[in-house]
C-alpha cells in the first residue's frame, strides 16, 4: 500500500483542533484535579491513578509507566494506529481538510472526510422533510397524539424537531433522490433507505410513525427513531448504526441534557425517548435516554464527562419487565460501581410507570421529591435481597446472609465496604445491637474466603497457592492504611507515633518495615508530604523490589482519598485492627499453654496462663468496638 505523506498544515491543523480530554475520557475515567485530571493509565495495569491530562497543554503523562503524549500519540497507542491513520482518524472527527505532498492524493483522503458531512446535511434535510409532514392534513393523527396522548406543547414539539414518515413506500426517497438530487448511494448510508427484498429498487425505512430526531452532543442529527401510530411492529423502530450513528456511543437528548447536567451536576438516564421529552417539558433538563438498549461503558463515560460528582440516577420501568431492563442495563457498569468510580442510584416509580406515564397525574415536585430519595444502586440491591424474606426462618436468614456476603465481597472502596458491612449486620441481628459485631466478623469472614477464592482463579494454573487467613489480609490493609496516612498527611503524624508507641505496635510485612525504616530515616519536623514521598522515591534503584511492594501507598485516588476522610477514627480503627491480631495470637497462646499444664500439679501456673487468655479476650472485644465504630461515624 502506498502510504499518503500528509502535509505539515493538515497534521498542526489536527492537533490544534483536537481535544486531548475529549479523545482520552473516551476510554478512560477521568476525575478533575486542580487543572488537570487524573485516571487510570489504559497502557498498564494500576489501582492507583497516575495517569494525567492536562488539558491546557494538551498533553498526558503517566507517573507509572512513563507513556507521555497529544491527542494524535494516544490514538497511535491506544488503537495500535500508524501515525498516518491516527490524524486521519482525528482529521475525520474534527473535519479538518486533508492535504499530501502528493497531490493526487489529496482528492481521495477529502473524500473520507466529507462523506460524514454529507451524510449530515442529508439527514437534516429528512428532518425538515418530516416535520413538513407533520403539519400537513396526513400528519393531523400524528400531531394529535403528540398533543392529546402525550401532552406537548408546540413549543417541545418544536425543539425536539419531531416529525412525521407518511405512509407511502416511497415518499422520502421519492424527495431524496429525484426531487432534491442526491444519489442514492448516499441516501442508503444515511440508513433512511433500504434496498427491496431481492433488489430492484428501495423503500423507506419509516413509514406511518411519529419521527424522533436523534443528535449527536454538539446538536447534528445523526439518525431517527421511530413510534408507529398503530399496531405495526416494532412500536419503536431505530435508524440502523451508519457512519455518523453508533447506538453504543449515542445518547438521546444529551446535545440539550449537558449543560443541565454540568450545572446540577448529576444525569439521569430514561429508557425511552417520550420519557425523557416528558421530563424536559416539565423543566427537569437534565435528562438523556439509553436508546432501548443496555447502557454500555461509551454511553456512561460520555456523561461522566459533563458530571464532576459521578453521579447518575437510572429511572426505567418499576414493573418486573423494567426491574431485569436495569439489570440488563447496568451489568456493564457493575465494576465502575464497586470501584466506587461512579455513583448510581436506581429510581423505580410507583405503579410500575414510566416517567412520561407518572408525570401525566403528577407533579414536577413530586417526581424530584423521589430523584432526592432513589436509593443507591447497592442499597437498590440489599433491598431486592431483602424482598419476600423473613429473616426469623432459618432458609431465609441463610439465603439472605449469602447474597449479602456476595455483594459486599465486591465492593473494592473500603469506606463504602465498611459502610455496607455495618448496615447489613444490623439487619441481620433483627434488632439486637449486641449481636452487631458478632454479624460483621461472620460476614467479613465469609467475604475474605471468597476473595482469595477469586484470587485463585486469576493465579495460573500451575502455581501453587497458599491463600492467606482472612486476618493476614486485615492486618496487611491496616498497616498500609496507617502507613499511607503518615505519609500524606503530616498533621497527623504524632498522633500515629503516640499510637504506635502506647500500644507497642511494630510493622508485622517486610516490606512495611522497610518503607517505616525510610521514613524514620529521612524524617524531618519541617518535611512535606510530597518531599517524603519523593525523597524515598529516590531509592528506586537501590530497593527496586522492596519499592515496587510499596509504590501503591505513594499516591491517593479518590478510594484512599475517601479512607482517610476521618483520619482519628480511621487510626484508630487501623490501630485497633493490628493490635488485636497481636492480641489473637496471644490468646491462642496462652489457651494452649494452660491446656497443657496439670491442674493439680501446677495451679499457679494454670491459673496464670487462665488469666491471661481472659485477659486477652476482653481487650479483644474492647478492640472490637474500636475497630467497628457505630454506622453513623462512618458516614
Amino acid at each position: 500500500m502506498n502510504i499518503p505523506r500528509l502535509h505539515p498544515d493538515t497534521i498542526e491543523a489536527v492537533k490544534e483542533k483536537a481535544d486531548i480530554y475529549e479523545i482520552v475520557s473516551e476510554r478512560v475515567i477521568l476525575k478533575r484535579r486542580g487543572k488537570n485530571f487524573v485516571g487510570l493509565c489504559p497502557f498498564h495495569e494500576e489501582k492507583t491513578p497516575s495517569f494525567n491530562v492536562s488539558p491546557s497543554k494538551q498533553m498526558y503523562y503517566c507517573f507509572g509507566c512513563g507513556a507521555s503524549g497529544n491527542a494524535i500519540t494516544f490514538i497511535m497507542e491506544i488503537g495500535k494506529h500508524s501515525f498516518v491513520d491516527a490524524v486521519l482518524e482525528l482529521a475525520k472527527r474534527y473535519q479538518v481538510p486533508i492535504k499530501t505532498l502528493e497531490q493526487e492524493k489529496n482528492k481521495e483522503l477529502q473524500q473520507q472526510i466529507t462523506l460524514r458531512q454529507q451524510l449530515y446535511e442529508i439527514i437534516a434535510i429528512a428532518v425538515n422533510f418530516y416535520q413538513h409532514a407533520l403539519r400537513q392534513p396526513q400528519g393531523h393523527q400524528a400531531l394529535e397524539y403528540l398533543k392529546s396522548n402525550r401532552n406537548l406543547s408546540e413549543e417541545i414539539i418544536q425543539k425536539f424537531q419531531l416529525g412525521y414518515a407518511p405512509p407511502g413506500w416511497e415518499t422520502l426517497y421519492h424527495y431524496l433522490v429525484e426531487v432534491k438530487k442526491i444519489p442514492v448511494q448516499l441516501v442508503e448510508k444515511t440508513g433512511l433507505i433500504k434496498q427491496k427484498k431481492g433488489g430492484g429498487g428501495y423503500i423507506d425505512l419509516f413509514r406511518d410513525r411519529i419521527i424522533i430526531p436523534i443528535h449527536d452532543s454538539q446538536g447534528r442529527a445523526i439518525a431517527f427513531g421511530g413510534r408507529s401510530l398503530t399496531n405495526e411492529e416494532p412500536k419503536y423502530l431505530n435508524s440502523p448504526e451508519t457512519e455518523l450513528f453508533n447506538k453504543r456511543k449515542t445518547l438521546f437528548a444529551l446535545d440539550k441534557a449537558k449543560t443541565y447536567i454540568s450545572k446540577q451536576d448529576y444525569a439521569i438516564i430514561v429508557e425511552g425517548y417520550f420519557d425523557a421529552i416528558a421530563l424536559h417539558a416539565v423543566g427537569i433538563n437534565n435528562v438523556v435516554a439509553s436508546l432501548g438498549t443496555a447502557l454500555s461503558i461509551e454511553q456512561v463515560r460520555i456523561l461522566l464527562r459533563y458530571t464532576e460528582s459521578k453521579q447518575i440516577i437510572l429511572n426505567f420501568d418499576a414493573d418486573k419487565a423494567g426491574t431485569n431492563a436495569t439489570e440488563r442495563a447496568i451489568e456493564e457498569l457493575t465494576n465502575l460501581v464497586y470501584k466506587g468510580e461512579i455513583q448510581l442510584k436506581i429510581l423505580n416509580l410507583t405503579d410500575g410507570k414510566d416517567a412520561d406515564e407518572y408525570l401525566k397525574n403528577s407533579s414536577r415536585q413530586e417526581y424530584e421529591k423521589l430523584l432526592n430519595e432513589s436509593p443507591l444502586w447497592i442499597d437498590w440491591q440489599i433491598e431486592r435481597i431483602l424482598t419476600g424474606k423473613n429473616l426469623k426462618q432459618v432458609g431465609h436468614y441463610q439465603q439472605v446472609a449469602r447474597e449479602m456476603v456476595k455483594l459486599l465481597s465486591r465492593i473494592e472502596e473500603n469506606q463504602i465496604r465498611n459502610y455496607y458491612l455495618n448496615r447489613c449486620a444490623e439487619m441481620l441481628s433483627m434488632g439486637e445491637s449486641s449481636l452487631v459485631p458478632l454479624r460483621v466478623r461472620s460476614l467479613l469472614l465469609e467475604i475474605n474466603r471468597i476473595k482469595f477464592r477469586r484470587s485463585e482463579k486469576n493465579e495460573k494454573k500451575d502455581k501453587e497457592i497458599f491463600p492467606l487467613p482472612p486476618e493476614i489480609v486485615l492486618l496487611e490493609e491496616a498497616e498500609a492504611l496507617i502507613l499511607r496516612i503518615y505519609l500524606h498527611c503530616p498533621e497527623y503524624r504524632k498522633t500515629i507515633l503516640d499510637i504506635l508507641e502506647e500500644r507497642n505496635i511494630q510493622f508485622s510485612f517486610s516490606h512495611h518495615r522497610f518503607l517505616w525504616r525510610q521514613i524514620l530515616e529521612i524524617q524531618t519536623p519541617e518535611i512535606s508530604a510530597s518531599e517524603i514521598i519523593s525523597k524515598i522515591q529516590e531509592r528506586k534503584l537501590e530497593y527496586p523490589e522492596e519499592m515496587a511492594q510499596i509504590s501503591k501507598l505513594f499516591y491517593l485516588d479518590e478510594k484512599t482519598r475517601q479512607d482517610i476522610a476521618r483520619e482519628p477514627l480511621i487510626i484508630r480503627s487501623a490501630a485497633a485492627c493490628i493490635e488485636r491480631i497481636i492480641c489473637e495470637k496471644r490468646y491462642r497462646y496462652y489457651m494452649e499453654m494452660w491446656s497443657q499444664i496439670d491442674l493439680n500439679a501446677n495451679p499457679e501456673l494454670s491459673r496464670y496462663y487462665w488469666q491471661q487468655s481472659l485477659a486477652q479476650k476482653n481487650r479483644i472485644q474492647e478492640l472490637d468496638r474500636e475497630r467497628f465504630p457505630s454506622i453513623y461515624d462512618l458516614i
